[in-house]
């Protein structure tokens, strides 16, 4: 498909658009993945992001995909604060924690959209934190609108409709590298999200940051592509506008992301982190 040039009615956020070329330049590892755990996705982006900051890696783009419904928690939430426990368990979610930031999250197997880049901090020197998150989703912003979705960008981290919001993006920074994701709704249960999440009930802790309350309009309300073909497209979009060496997840890499899951990410210290 053709891709919309980048223009900067797309997004409320500003920056100086002479620094689009520094990402550009850039040549990425490109990674499409099947579906995959909770655990083993999350783990999964952890060991990408050290494998990039060590050298071992381009900088890496990398389409995720879900094979259970999870709710996901940002990494300084609450679980009593966020997460109704026994309606996660009766309906068949699962929960885990991401190790960025924001809010959570309601995945399910062709109902969401999850990507990742990992790139050199220094690709985003001199950017506010706020402008860094339209600046690194300025591309899916035009395989979006590409594709018919009017898709635009509000503040902080937040692409949306016109009707409301579509995805989120959090951050992650290590050792002078960035880890951004974002996961956007393909399909969502309004009433099962409502369920799950306890979006306006008091919160068990003031420590913990809260899960903001916004109406979700998914992908499927402005696409009749399939999730799986939408996924393919946005994925192929990106190598259409960037220099892209296709790549898989290697056998050292899994691992590694095994010993994560088993030692991190499933243990409770982890997922319970904040009570």
């Amino acid at each position: 498909m053709t891709i919309l040039p980048w223009n900067s009615a797309y997004s409320e956020t500003e920056w100086d658009q002479s620094l689009n070329s520094r990402f550009d330049e850039l040549e990425f590892d490109f990674i499409l993945e099947s579906p995959r755990s909770a655990h083993e996705n999350l783990a999964l982006d952890e060991t990408l992001l050290y494998r990039v900051a060590e050298g071992k890696r381009r900088p890496t783009f990398w389409m995720w995909d879900w094979s259970e419904p999870a709710v996901i928690l940002g990494s300084y939430q609450s679980v009593r604060g966020e997460i109704d426990p026994e309606t996660a368990d009766k309906e068949g979610f699962g929960f885990a924690r991401r190790i960025s930031g924001g809010g959570a999250m309601v995945v399910e197997p062709k109902r969401s959209i999850t990507y990742s880049l990992i790139v050199p901090e220094a690709i985003v020197e001199g950017l506010t934190f706020r402008q860094s998150f339209a600046f690194l989703d300025m591309w899916v912003l035009r395989a979006l609108r590409s594709l018919g979705i009017p898709a635009s960008y509000r503040p902080i981290n937040d692409i949306i409709s016109p009707v409301a919001k579509i995805g989120g993006a959090a951050q992650c920074r290590r050792r002078k590298t960035v880890l951004h994701h974002v996961t956007m709704a393909y399909a969502l249960d309004q009433d099962m999200m409502w369920k799950l999440l306890r979006l306006e009930q008091p919160k068990f802790t003031k420590k913990a940051v809260s899960s903001a309350v916004k109406k979700v309009s998914p992908l499927s309300e402005f696409t009749s592509l399939p999730q799986p073909d939408l996924r393919e497209r946005l994925a192929a979009a990106f190598a259409g506008i960037h220099r892209t060496h296709p790549s898989a997840v290697f056998e050292d890499e899994w691992m590694e992301t095994r010993g994560r899951i088993e030692d991190k990410f499933s243990a409770r210290e982890w997922v319970h982190r904040v009570e």
